[in-house]
């Protein structure tokens, strides 16, 4: 299929897109590569647009805004949709997404991106939720409710788009039997409110019996997110310490304002609530797509792989895992020494946040199911954390 590679309006590339194979086979025509996913930008070459590089990034770019392999139940997800494989349903609705706007024009079409973007026009979501969240769904969802962002969706939780009062919300459960994922994402926006960090405002929702935590898209139609992992492919690699260095210096030298202190906001956040899935693909910033200025770091987002808990004896508790600091695996008393000036947060601004936590747990208890010992147990951990974090402020 001859079609154009768009960023919203602007033409990018014109190619053939083979819906079988599910990769670019030729680039016909460059129009405006400034207007290419970011992470195509050190595989282009102007002396020659067909080459297997560019053609293969370009295609696993594509395939990659599908459905991740290790999204969790997703062989009933695919049952349910009626899809032996989640790249299938990139065609369903031109490859459209709610992190960007890029999308797939069939050549010769008069269609317009105003006629069909997901931030202006609506999507049937109801089926999708409830082949993505339900438990018990038997359901087979209808063709037309697969023209949806829902096509678009990365990571390894059930998740779902939905619109209310004209907003755009997303959906995440727990991941298989675990409850916590959804707490703790609100943990992270509760923690990230009282310490006045830019993040993602989570709240906790239920459908059909399953908690999940809710937020809004933090994307507009004249923005994209470009996540670290796609700007240091453009970078020479280093060691984790020298590229977080030079992905700071990057940052600054495109205009954005205080970048190590909102990238270290991020690192605090984890260090208190241990996330250890800090991976490059939830974290990044802000690009205009009609100027291509870069606006700011992204907000904090995707907190809820943390509190990770292997057993509790009233000794000793036992964690499980590490954070994550750019390429490596490395204690969370490690990872917070990147933090200059720790002495510029007021952690007192913490104060009873354990106590709500605790709340909000129990709140939810009979639909989680959650031990009264398991709640103890987490409380605890949070609190040992932010007292770690006080003890550090004191000795600077």
């Amino acid at each position: 299929m001859k079609c154009i590679l768009m960023n919203k309006n602007e033409e990018v590339l014109v190619v053939e897109y083979n819906e079988g194979s599910k990769f670019f086979d030729s680039i016909y025509e460059v129009k405006n590569i400034n207007y290419a996913p970011y992470i195509l930008k050190s595989f282009y070459s102007e002396n020659d647009i067909n080459s297997t590089p560019f053609k293969i990034n370009l295609s696993e770019w594509f395939k990659n805004r599908g459905i991740p392999s290790w999204r969790d139940k997703l062989d009933l997800l695919l049952h349910r949709l009626n899809i032996t494989a989640p790249y299938e349903l990139l065609d369903k609705a031109f490859g459209l997404s709610l992190t960007d706007q890029y999308w797939l024009k069939p050549y010769n079409s008069n269609i317009s991106y105003d006629d069909i973007n997901f931030f202006d026009n609506d999507f049937d979501y109801a089926e999708f939720m409830e082949a993505s969240l339900s438990i018990n769904s038997k359901e087979v969802v209808k063709e037309a409710s697969l023209k949806t962002p829902n096509n678009t969706t990365d990571g390894m939780l059930k998740k779902a788009w939905i619109i209310e009062n004209g907003t755009r919300y997303l959906l995440k459960g727990g991941y298989k039997n675990e409850t916590l994922q959804p707490f703790n994402e609100v943990l992270a926006s509760e923690i990230c409110k009282r310490l006045e960090f830019s993040h993602v405002e989570y709240t906790i929702d239920t459908y059909k019996d399953m908690v999940v935590s809710k937020c809004p898209c933090f994307i507009t139609k004249d923005t994209e997110l470009i996540t670290c992992h796609q700007i240091i492919k453009d970078m020479k690699k280093h060691n984790s310490i020298e590229d977080y260095e030079e992905y700071i210096k990057k940052l600054e030298g495109d205009g954005i304002k205080n970048v190590r202190e909102k990238i270290e906001n991020m690192f605090i956040l984890d260090f208190i609530i241990m996330n250890e899935d800090r991976h490059l693909n939830n974290f990044g910033i802000i690009r205009d797509v009609n100027t291509l200025k870069w606006l700011d770091v992204a907000p904090i987002f995707d907190n809820g792989q943390s509190l990770n808990v292997e057993y509790y004896d009233k000794e000793e508790l036992h964690i499980s895992g590490n954070g994550r600091f750019f390429y490596e695996v490395k204690p969370f008393d490690e990872i917070i020494k990147v933090v200059k000036n720790i002495k510029r947060i007021d952690i007192n601004k913490l104060d009873g946040i354990v106590e709500w936590f605790d709340n909000l747990l129990h709140k939810y208890q009979y639909l989680t199911k959650m031990s009264d010992s398991r709640i103890e147990i987490l409380c605890i951990l949070l609190n040992r954390q932010i007292n770690k974090l006080k003890e550090m402020i004191l000795n600077k």
